[in-house]
């Protein structure tokens, strides 16, 4: 059992200091996630990656006990909050523009950082992803965990609990997955 989720279990029980011990143990992890994300992010954005761990940090529920099951339920849940966290900001730019059309998701941005594709694109990647997992849970959160908080596979694996070529065998269905949502044809 991994430290992280020792003290998931401690939280759970009450153990306050179990719950101040977590966030410490975890930061580092989230941090480097959070910078190789922001990392290609376009010049002038607001959002640093230390904002973006913190506000994940906050969604979670910082205050609150937490409710993750294993170190694979808490990550997968910061990769959630982080997803939407960069959804939203490129939802309040969309918004903020005028007019625009919507271009299209090469297909080979996923594997690239989200940050790398325009704001529209990753609003429609968003919803395709929100499709998917109602079909296809598992393989959702392998993307949410590469595409919005770019880890490696061995790095999302880790998280899911599956073998590494369980993981790749899954990203390359759910890129050909939404690249037909999105209205492209499926390449390899």
């Amino acid at each position: 059992m991994s430290q992280v989720t020792h003290l998931l279990d401690r939280a759970r029980q009450g153990d306050t200091g179990a719950a101040e011990a977590l966030l410490p143990l975890v930061y580092g992890e989230l941090r480097r996630l959070a910078a190789s994300k922001m990392a290609n992010e376009p010049a002038g954005h607001t959002l640093q990656p230390t904002a973006l761990v913190h506000e994940a940090w906050l969604r979670l529920g910082a205050d609150a006990p937490p409710c993750w099951e294993n170190r694979a339920h808490f990550f997968g849940a910061a990769a959630e909050a982080m997803r939407r966290i960069l959804v939203e900001q490129a939802r309040r730019r969309q918004a903020a523009k005028r007019g625009g059309g919507v271009e299209t998701l090469p297909l080979d941005a996923m594997e690239l950082p989200a940050s790398l594709a325009p704001e529209e694109a990753l609003l429609r990647v968003n919803d395709a992803l929100d499709k998917l997992a109602a079909t296809d849970p598992r393989k959702a959160e392998l993307v949410k965990l590469r595409y919005f908080v770019g880890m490696t596979f061995e790095e999302a694996a880790a998280v899911l609990g599956i073998a590494i070529p369980t993981a790749k065998q899954w990203w390359a269905y759910a890129r050909a997955w939404l690249s037909v949502e999105l209205g492209g044809s499926p390449r390899d």
